[in-house]
């Protein structure tokens, strides 16, 4: 392929290009950042209203043919030391870009406290985030932990064991960025523990998850297969304004 100058990708992130051993040098990659924002926001949302609601573990006795009544009638109002609600529940979404934007105003809607924590602090659309060198201040005071960290070598086991002991025995982890960022046999080692409340994840290390994983049978592990960036909005005029773009020898969008 000697005259390929531009491959586009419908990614968020490159990895899957750079690790085919093109030349980027000579070659310019474009992600598909934005397309994905509002698939993997809704998919986050889901995940954090599963774990809350208990919907994974109403499925288990359905298949069993029983009721679950102590899942169902009157319930206690937030009660202390657990994660049944997003109303005053405390979210701490770690990798604050697009995606956190677009899901935060959903958890606020639904009454949830909202922090984010990201290489850069600042306030982003009326949120506080924070810095990395705050973590060990702010997971001891988070319910939810929603990961949508990229994928790189600075990310790679983010959330080890020494974090995930910093975490409140009730607090759920959300994953919708990539498998890589958390240590998964720190995870499930939590999880058997009981020091964490449980993980609902939709990315791994190794895809597809292999069969012989422990995550497959951890306590309060909700299993998604990589379906939250399943359907990519607006890949079609990205392309094509990418493409008038080359040819008027402008610069691209989302060039990595």
């Amino acid at each position: 392929m000697k005259n390929l100058r531009w491959i586009q990708s419908l990614a968020a992130g490159p990895n899957d290009v750079l690790s085919a051993g093109f030349d980027t040098s000579k070659i310019t990659v474009t992600t598909g950042s934005g397309l994905h924002d509002r698939t993997v926001a809704e998919h986050a949302l889901g995940l954090l209203l599963n774990a809350a609601r208990r919907f994974y573990e109403m499925r288990d006795y359905q298949l069993q043919g029983k009721w679950p009544g102590h899942l169902g009638g009157p319930q206690p109002d937030r009660p202390a030391g657990a994660f049944t609600t997003l109303r005053d529940a405390r979210v701490l979404i770690w990798g604050f870009g697009n995606i956190a934007k677009t899901l935060t105003p959903h958890l606020l809607g639904l009454g949830a406290e909202v922090r984010g924590i990201a290489r850069r602090r600042g306030v982003r659309d009326g949120i506080e985030v924070y810095g990395e060198d705050s973590l060990a201040e702010l997971l001891p005071e988070t319910d939810a932990l929603v990961m949508i960290l990229p994928g790189s070598d600075s990310t790679r086991h983010a959330l080890n064991a020494e974090r995930l002991k910093l975490l409140p025995k009730h607090a759920w982890v959300v994953n919708v960025g990539r498998g890589t960022s958390i240590d998964e046999d720190a995870l499930v080692d939590a999880l058997e523990k009981g020091e964490i409340g449980g993980a609902a994840l939709d990315v791994f290390e190794t895809e597809p998850l292999p069969e012989p994983s422990r995550l497959w049978k951890a306590p309060n592990v909700i299993v998604s297969p990589h379906a939250a960036g399943g359907r990519p909005q607006g890949s079609e005029g990205l392309i094509a304004d990418n493409l008038r773009r080359l040819r008027a020898g402008q610069e691209l969008k989302n060039i990595i």
